[in-house]
Parts: structure tokens; C-alpha cells; sequence
């Protein structure tokens, strides 16, 4: 598919059945690879503290910071779209805050739409913000609080939403109608797990995907590119298989690299 991704495509994708991929960058050259790739959506996430930058929270971003990344990735898209998430704070602060946030990071940061995390404890901003005619990309879905309430061990490896009750599936469904009927255009339903993750996507006409927790289950899927390929120091001794290991190609790259200054040789490149 060439054609450039808008969100009107990415409805019609939902439609006729068919998968959206989708990943977190935070930069350029990574941008640029997804998108020649024919990756759907480039999500700029506020990961990029943690998983970047060596932060101890996701917390720590700011606004500043997420329209830094959020140009950068901006420059390297041509035909995905671009979400960029909110840093924690302007949501919690009020209506007022989201949407001059929102402003700012499709005026200055070229996003196409945002993304909003617990969107569904705040229907009355995403409505403010597509009235402001900016699309919302609304996160939702089980945390260790929901699942607790409802006596579920919580985890990527418990998938919670597979095991989910009659009552916290007719909960979650009903979020998710929320969030449709204040108007986001696509949905981030995290830990849905096949029986919620399937309930809900049947309940709503807009895209749900899904990253941390998601499953085939859903619209489509949302992976951190550097997990997809294994790009971080943490994968040089993972056994968990990624569609790469940069991780340990660099590493070689480098000690070969060390090799050959020592040695007195040419280096390549």
C-alpha cells in the first residue's frame, strides 16, 4: 500500500479485516526505515524517557521534550501517520491544558493526531481536542489497579484481559464506547487479552490496537522498534526472540572497530 495513511484509511483497514502495524520511534533515522518499511503508523511515544534517554520514569518527559522527538520523527515520514503522545501532566492539569497541548504538538511537532494515556478517565478533553479539529488516538485498558479490583493477577504474561470477568469485560466495552462517542479515532487498548480485546473491537466501528499486552486479536498491533529489533543493551544476553539483534551486531561492530585502531589498520566506513 503506497497511497498516504490517513485516518479515514485507517477505518476502512478495520473494515475490510485488515491488520495495522504500527511503531514507537523517537527519532529520524528510525522514522525513516519504518516508513520506507510501509509501517502504518509511526507512534512517538513518551517511552522515548525510559527507553532512550536512561529516565527512571516515564514521568519525567516533558512537553519540550516530546516536540523534540516528535519533529525529528516527523522528518523522517512521508506516508505513515504520526501520533505523538502526551507527557504526563497538561491531560491531568484540565480540558484547557489538553487542548492547548494538543496545538502545540500537531502546530510545531507535525503530528497528525495525539495520543492520550487514560483517556478514558477524561472523555470531556478528547472532545475538546477533536472539536479543536484534532484527532485522538485514546489509550485505555487494564492496570494493576483494574485487575486487582477484580482479582486478576496483572502482567504481560498473565494477560489479564484473557482471563477477564463478565463485569470487567462489559466495563472495558463500555470505556471503549466512551471514548468512540467523544470522538477519538482510534483506540489503544493495553493488556486487552483475546476475550476483553475481542469484545471491544467488535463494540466499537473505530481501529483498536494495541501494544504492550495486545494480541492478533485486535485491529492491529504497536511495537517499540527498538524491541522489534533488539536494539538496546538489554538484548545482548535475551533469549527472547526479536525480528533483530542490533544489539549484538553492534556490539560485535564495535569490537571489531576496537581491533582495528589498535592495531594500527584502516577502519572501515
Amino acid at each position: 500500500m503506497d497511497s498516504k495513511v490517513t485516518i479515514p484509511l485507517l477505518h476502512q483497514m478495520k473494515r475490510d479485516c485488515r491488520k495495522i502495524a504500527g511503531v514507537v520511534a523517537w527519532d529520524y533515522p528510525m522514522a525513516r526505515i519504518a516508513d520506507r518499511a510501509g509501517i502504518d503508523i509511526v507512534s512517538v511515544g513518551d517511552s522515548v524517557g525510559v527507553n532512550l534517554w536512561g529516565h527512571a520514569s516515564p514521568l519525567e518527559v516533558t512537553l519540550d521534550e516530546m516536540l523534540v522527538v516528535c519533529k525529528a520523527a516527523r522528518r523522517g515520514v512521508s506516508r505513515a501517520l504520526v501520533s505523538c503522545d502526551f507527557p504526563f501532566g497538561p491531560l491531568q492539569e484540565g480540558t484547557g491544558s489538553a487542548v492547548r497541548t494538543a496545538v502545540r504538538l500537531v502546530k510545531e511537532g507535525g503530528a497528525d493526531m495525539v495520543k492520550l494515556d487514560g483517556a478514558a478517565d477524561f472523555p470531556e478533553a478528547v472532545s475538546a481536542i477533536v472539536r479543536a479539529g484534532i484527532p485522538v488516538f485514546a489509550q485505555f485498558g487494564v492496570t494493576p489497579q483494574t485487575a486487582l479490583q477484580y482479582g486478576i493477577p496483572y502482567g504481560a504474561q498473565s494477560a489479564a484481559g484473557a482471563v477477564a470477568p463478565p463485569e470487567m469485560t462489559a466495563r472495558l466495552v463500555e470505556q471503549a464506547r466512551l471514548l468512540e462517542s467523544a470522538g477519538a479515532s482510534m483506540l489503544d487498548f493495553t493488556n486487552s487479552g483475546p476475550v476483553a480485546g475481542a469484545a471491544v473491537v467488535k463494540a466499537v466501528s473505530i481501529p483498536v490496537i494495541g501494544g504492550f499486552g495486545g494480541g492478533p486479536w485486535l485491529d492491529g498491533r504497536v511495537r517499540l522498534a527498538h524491541t522489534a529489533i533488539g536494539y538496546a543493551e538489554k538484548w545482548l544476553d535475551s533469549k527472547t526472540e526479536t525480528y533483530a539483534n542490533v544489539a549484538r551486531i553492534s556490539l560485535e561492530a564495535f569490537t571489531a572497530l576496537i581491533a582495528d585502531v589498535r592495531a594500527g589498520r584502516q577502519i572501515k566506513g
